[in-house]
């Protein structure tokens, strides 16, 4: 049994750690800052960048700051290795999955693993695709990675724009924005990346759907800390991590939101409702999915369910291109879109 006194210096001893703990997480924040301020300008580019056009550009260049990691700091996965969905290893059945399928070709991709890569450059029946998944504004979406005729893989910048991941392709080293799709510096400048219908959703609905899918697993498990969420707690913040930009919206800027090209509905109204017909749209939610960005274990977080989002085409149900991000993603990318809240 311990002393009260025992007691007392242990409870001291975890404030004093948790408190350095805070103290070293703000001066690590405030360091990236202060570097994305000082390296904002294309002239501490061209060393790490010299086949990037920094003079053909569709924004304010200082709306880019560093996100800490150099260039493919942040490793894209070019060779992924599957395994058969009836063998998930420790993969929880509620954990997510990013789930593309394509002529028969179902294949899931779990965000314990987008996490840390945030780009798979895949071939998914004969079709190179780009998976990926920017953590700081839970977009996870699929593109077509044939530009001009051209097959081409992408990495990662370590840059940010408004918190959203800057992507680059390699073949030219133009920048892109991930939520968007779209070349923002660089040669390709304008154009836009085709976006393939995909779904973010449980491991189980995945398996149900497709038995005979294939599930990626880590090249190498001893890589990074799989499973774990390095941005514990972040769902529930009252702000999004080295966002430079305004929020006024009807919610809070952290709430998700399921976004259809300009129009975009919380995902609380959605879950609320359960099913939600808008013109030839049908969304649906149901339950049965972690967080990825709660709990500091991926299948221990909150349920924030899943969502389907249709078209009735011909009479037929078909996926649609679709996002789940966070509210202030929405706001600021898409400033001229429709926010559906609260049955409006």
């Amino acid at each position: 049994m311990r002393s009260s006194g025992m007691t007392k210096l242990m409870h001291a001893d975890e404030s004093c750690a948790s408190r350095r703990l805070i103290l070293a997480a703000m001066a690590a924040t405030l360091a990236v800052l202060i570097a994305g301020t000082a390296i904002a300008d294309p002239r501490y580019w061209r060393a790490e960048w010299p086949e990037t056009d920094f003079d053909n550009t569709s924004i304010d260049l200082s709306e880019i700051i560093s996100g800490g990691p150099p260039k493919d700091g942040i490793p894209s996965i070019d060779d992924p290795v599957f395994v058969s969905v009836s063998d998930p290893g420790d993969l929880a059945p509620t954990e997510p999955v990013l789930s593309l399928e394509i002529d028969g070709d179902a294949r899931a991709y779990p965000l314990q693993i987008l996490i840390w890569h945030e780009i798979v450059n895949d071939v998914v029946a004969e079709q190179p695709v780009a998976v990926t998944y920017c953590p700081l504004c839970n977009s996870g979406i699929v593109f077509d990675r044939v530009i001009d005729g051209q097959v081409t893989e992408f990495g990662t910048t370590g840059k940010l724009r408004r918190s959203d991941m800057v992507m680059y392709d390699r073949l030219t080293e133009s920048w892109w924005q991930q939520f968007l799709g779209e070349a923002i510096a660089g040669e390709l400048t304008g154009t836009v990346l085709e976006m393939i219908p995909s779904r973010v959703e449980s491991l189980e609905r995945f398996a149900a759907r497709h038995p005979d899918g294939r599930l990626l697993v880590p090249t190498n498990p001893r890589m990074r800390n799989y499973g774990r969420n390095p941005y514990a707690g972040y769902d529930g913040a009252s702000w999004p991590f080295l966002y430079r930009g305004d929020y006024d919206g009807p919610v809070p800027p952290l709430s998700r939101v399921v976004v259809v090209e300009d129009e975009a509905w919380t995902l609380e109204s959605l879950r609320s409702a359960g099913r939600i017909e808008h013109g030839d749209l049908i969304l649906t939610w149901e339950e049965g999915q972690n967080s990825a960005l709660d709990n500091g274990i991926i299948s221990q977080g909150r349920d924030v369910g899943n969502v389907v989002v249709q078209r009735r085409v011909n009479g037929v149900l078909e996926d649609v291109v679709h996002d789940i991000p966070f509210a202030f993603v929405f706001h600021t990318f898409v400033p001229d879109g429709v926010l559906h809240h609260d049955g409006v």
